[in-house]
């Protein structure tokens, strides 16, 4: 009698329960992957120190000083290149490497020639902007309304108040966790005792 062994739980609930067990997986999954991912990434910047010579550790291209620095702000995160790639590897994880490629494609279109503005700004509406984008960002109806606006007739700051915004929701949300992350810190652990040695 099968309806013995469902007696406290209805199909559908038990199908529920089953997609959020195999998104726990999925997503135990995608973490592990960012670790490797990042792993592989970052020790093909760091070459391996095979002595403590002086001469070998002023060619190690990321430093622990370096890593360290991301902790400091966003701002020192983004300004370096390693720093980006980590970042935008953790955010993958999430699923919100959107905000990052946003910001990033705000920063290109500031130091756009004049006559390449308009389809700059085009792609970026349709990118990341537009109600149904492929890539959208969560900005507010309002800034959404006045970047769609602003990307008709565009500037070198039609996308400057949504790329704030963004940035704001990377530096409060995102960010501290990054820096939580154990991606992260095994990175800057190894990178300190590498230093030591």
């Amino acid at each position: 009698m099968p309806g013995l062994f469902f007696s406290h739980n209805h199909p559908t609930e038990l199908k529920e329960a089953d997609c959020k067990l195999g998104e726990g997986k999925v997503h135990k999954r995608k973490q592990k992957a960012f670790g490797a991912d990042l792993k592989s990434y970052l020790k093909s910047m760091v070459p391996h120190l095979e002595s403590s010579n002086k001469s070998n550790t002023r060619n190690v291209m990321l430093s622990a000083e370096e890593v360290m620095q991301w902790s400091q702000s966003l701002e020192k995160l983004l300004a370096s290149q390693s720093g980006q790639v980590a970042f935008r590897e953790f955010l993958k994880s999430e699923f919100s490497e959107e905000n990052i490629e946003f910001w990033l494609a705000c920063e290109d279109y500031k130091k756009t020639k004049s006559d390449h503005l308009q389809d700059k700004a085009e792609k970026i509406y349709e990118e990341f902007v537009q109600i149904d984008a492929a890539k959208q960002v969560n900005i507010d109806y309002h800034t959404r309304k006045a970047t769609a606006k602003k990307a008709q007739d565009p500037t070198f700051t039609s996308f400057d108040e949504a790329q704030k915004t963004v940035y704001v929701l990377m530096e409060r949300d995102s960010y501290p966790r990054f820096l939580k992350s154990e991606a992260y810190l095994n990175l800057l652990n190894k990178l300190q005792v590498n230093g030591v040695k």
